[in-house]
């Protein structure tokens, strides 16, 4: 029998991932305050419903919402999933939460015999569309067994990191990762163009060696073209990276490169440029040296 699915939180990642699973054949309730996403699920053949409704009517419920109180809150809340949901019921969350709300939000489903898994994704928008996610779960193996074939619908490689907690926080350790790699990355690129030499041949030049990377490759292409519409918010990596301070500083470990870095983020914030895809990291260091990365020659063409 084809799983009923809830979807809730059509943003720039959770839309795609909805469309996927209309895609592939699952009966689909979905949800989200912009009314225009969901109009356009339900054009695609989704079906409009709240959170409590799925509750009633779903087997696996999937929530892809900004912060760890809009996910609380539609768990947890007056109008929220466990208001109604049965026993058996699965709650997938894909959203990039603290480990904490986490375990709350995990231990009280239980208490209902509703399964929790958190899956959060790595991938940006363009895996979001084409269903390749990276995505990393928390939860006991026997429900990660039993929604695994909706898993698979969205992403590629699936991963379970471990118990409830585990997956959010191997998406903070990734957050870690990708971030400060665009960091690096602006710097490199910030010192190339102030230098005069071409940044796109410097960028052809170091991509295939060690200086290699996923993120290089995904983001200097968009930042010689001045692109910074977004993928990844800057707004969305400022959340994560306060949420990686406060689980490391819960756990005494030190992260001196991710503390600076979230002070950048709130540099940009400040600046107007939360809504600008976390390449447009490289607009803070451009800004302290006085220069812009683009294609072609820079400063002493």
């Amino acid at each position: 029998m084809t799983k009923k699915v809830g979807f809730i939180g059509l943003g720039i990642m959770g839309k795609p991932m909805a469309l996927n699973l209309l895609k592939a054949g699952y009966e689909l309730t979905v949800f989200d305050i912009n009314t225009q996403a969901v109009e356009a699920l339900v054009e695609a053949g989704a079906t409009a419903g709240t959170a409590i409704e799925m509750g009633e009517t779903c087997d696996v419920i999937i929530t892809m919402l900004p912060a760890s109180q809009h996910v609380k809150d539609t768990v947890l809340g007056e109008t929220g999933i466990l208001r109604t949901a049965k026993k058996g019921t699965v709650i997938i969350d894909m959203s990039s939460i603290t480990p904490g709300t986490t375990v709350e939000i995990a231990t009280e489903a239980a208490k209902q015999g509703v399964g929790m898994l958190d899956a959060p994704v790595s991938g940006g928008e363009p895996k979001a569309i084409d269903g390749t996610l990276a995505i990393m779960v928390g939860g006991e193996e026997s429900v990660f067994e039993s929604v695994k074939d909706v898993l698979q619908t969205v992403g590629k490689e699936i991963t379970l990191v471990g118990k409830n907690g585990s997956g959010v926080t191997a998406k903070l350790a990734n957050q870690i990762i990708v971030n400060l790699n665009i960091a690096a990355m602006s710097e490199a690129l910030v010192l190339a163009a102030k230098a005069g030499i071409d940044v796109e041949k410097m960028y052809q030049a170091i991509r295939g060696g060690l200086a290699g990377s996923a993120v290089l490759d995904a983001k200097v292409p968009l930042i010689l073209d001045r692109n910074f519409v977004a993928g990844g918010k800057i707004s969305i990596n400022l959340k994560d990276i306060t949420n990686v301070m406060g689980a490391a500083h819960d756990l005494d470990v030190p992260l001196p490169l991710s503390s600076h870095l979230l002070e950048i983020f709130h540099a940009l914030k400040a600046n107007g440029k939360e809504n600008d895809d976390h390449g447009g990291i490289v607009q803070y260091y451009e800004k302290l040296a006085n220069v812009e990365v683009r294609r072609g020659l820079s400063e002493n063409d």
